[in-house]
């Protein structure tokens, strides 16, 4: 996992370390700046080195090719296999990205199989190109005859830019060809047919869901799991803790007490992790309010809540992996927040409003763990928005995911597939527990006007207006150019307002 900073036709080295400068805490393991002498292009990296530590660093270049990527491509041993293993200078995976497009395959990038972000330059044209789902971030800027591309925005912070843009999920910029999308995400299933097989359903759910754990385990380093006690990280820590020979190390957070830290206890038991937990209080949490701002670029309420939990979760997770495995995509896949209840009678609906939410969560829950993992050098990892599993899972109907369970009591079920095809990995109690948010489980919420009073100095309790006026204060206070980080900034759309979010359940 890493950041870079490129540009493009621009000739200026010191901008490029500036920028490289502002997000060099997305790769604390090494930083390089590259100039080609045959390429118009800088290209600045921060590495935090997870596979190829040793042999890894980037820019990577090749006959006049030059590469930078943040990410990591999972079937990168298969494509070494494929492209022939003489080709390669090093064991990193990123080298792959180089030498498929150097294969000259017409839809090259589609054999990436990962969550990633890339930048790709020649003497005729400059490439850039994102992971299907936009797990991670690339942005890219036009001023004078150049581009520049970076991770986050703050590294254009105080350069007077405007046209600046965000490479959409599963998108890729060619400056010959322009922009085009290579990935799309299939439309989700309504009904269930007559004669479907749900045992059978559910085998393959499971399967497909263990292999994308194996699958997003891969590294050089040690991988322990974010565990709140809630359905879906716990599903996904289960499953890794029987794919490992050794104690997974899980991770829980929240106020002395609260919900997910005794859920989170009880299921560690289970597994038999090696399972770390750190409290927090009100005092820490208004302590911490500048950081989680700055890095998650957004003074959105709901954003920042659920990002305060996470990033008390990424300073007990860094103090003893560099990466983690995340429940993200759960609730967009199978219907896992509050208001997918009220589509359980019309089941169409529901899939079409699962499809579109799997569109827009780069911009909200997949921002916030970025953000908040690489702001202290932790690789966060997704397995629930695998492309196997994001293909299969669509293919499940939606009245499978929202279930009326009981029929005198017309009471529904959220994720009710993804529940019964993990029932045998963790006690019915825990499984068949209901969601709570992220935030709300820790006890974040609970305290929040304690730490806003704190922050505010105030003894008065702190409504909403007041608390989005605080949050943006803070942002406006740690930036040049305040107003381009708000302009691209994650925020929920007025109609998921009350959704919330889920952090690392």
């Amino acid at each position: 996992m890493c950041g870079f900073a490129c540009l493009w036709q621009h000739d200026d080295e010191a901008l490029a370390k500036r920028m490289i400068e502002k997000i060099e805490h997305r790769g604390p393991d090494e930083t390089q700046v590259y100039r080609s002498p045959n390429v118009p292009a800088i290209m600045a990296h921060c590495r935090l080195s997870i596979i190829g530590p040793s042999d890894g660093s980037q820019p990577i270049y090749s006959a006049d090719n030059i590469l930078v990527a943040n990410g990591e491509i999972y079937n990168y041993s298969d494509l070494r296999a494929i492209l022939g293993e003489s080709a390669f200078e090093t064991r990193s995976d990123s080298e792959t990205i180089l030498h498929l497009f150097r294969s000259r395959h017409l839809r090259w990038v589609t054999k990436l199989d990962g969550m990633f972000a890339f930048v790709l330059a020649t003497p005729e044209r400059v490439i850039a190109a994102r992971d299907p789902l936009g797990i991670k971030p690339l942005y890219v800027a036009r001023f004078d005859e150049g581009l520049a591309f970076c991770s986050e925005i703050k590294a254009f912070d105080g350069l007077g830019l405007s046209q600046i843009e965000a490479i959409g999920p599963g998108e890729m910029f060619d400056s010959l060809d322009g922009t085009r999308r290579w990935f799309r995400v299939p439309h989700g299933a309504a009904e269930a047919e007559h004669d479907l097989d749900l045992e059978s359903v559910c085998r393959e759910l499971r399967l497909t869901l263990e292999d994308a754990v194996r699958k997003w385990m891969v590294a050089d380093v040690e991988v322990g799991s974010f565990l709140s006690g809630g359905l879906d990280s716990s599903i996904i820590a289960a499953i890794a803790a029987r794919a490992i020979d050794r104690p997974l190390k899980t991770f829980s957070v929240g106020l002395e007490g609260s919900p997910d830290i005794l859920a989170a206890a009880e299921v560690a038991r289970h597994i038999g992790s090696e399972h770390h937990q750190l409290t927090f209080t009100a005092e820490e949490i208004a302590e911490a309010l500048p950081h989680v701002i700055y890095h998650l670029e957004s003074a959105d309420v709901d954003l920042v809540r659920s990002a305060i939990p996470t990033h008390f979760a990424t300073t007990l997770a860094r103090r003893h992996v560099k990466a983690v495995l995340t429940g993200e995509g759960a609730d967009e896949l199978f219907a896992g927040y509050a208001y997918h209840h009220d589509y359980v009678h019309a089941p169409r609906e529901l899939a079409d409003e699962l499809t579109r939410s799997l569109t827009t969560m780069h911009n909200i829950n997949l921002q916030r763990v970025d953000r908040m993992t690489m702001a202290q050098g932790l690789e966060a990892r997704t397995p629930f928005l695998d492309r196997d599993l994001i293909d299969f899972a669509q293919s499940i109907p939606a009245s499978l995911k929202m279930r009326i369970t009981n029929e005198g009591s017309a009471k529904t079920t959220e994720k009710w597939i993804l529940r019964k095809a993990c029932e045998d990995l963790l006690p019915k109690e825990l499984i068949w527990r209901e969601k709570a948010q992220f935030d709300e489980g820790t006890g974040t919420v609970d305290t929040l006007d304690e730490a806003l009073s704190i922050a505010t100095n105030t003894s008065s309790p702190v409504d909403r207006e007041t608390e989005a006026g605080l949050y943006r204060d803070i942002l406006y206070e740690q930036f040049e150019d305040p107003d381009i980080i708000l302009e691209h900034a994650g925020t929920w759309a007025e109609d998921r307002v009350a959704i919330g979010s889920k952090g690392s359940e």
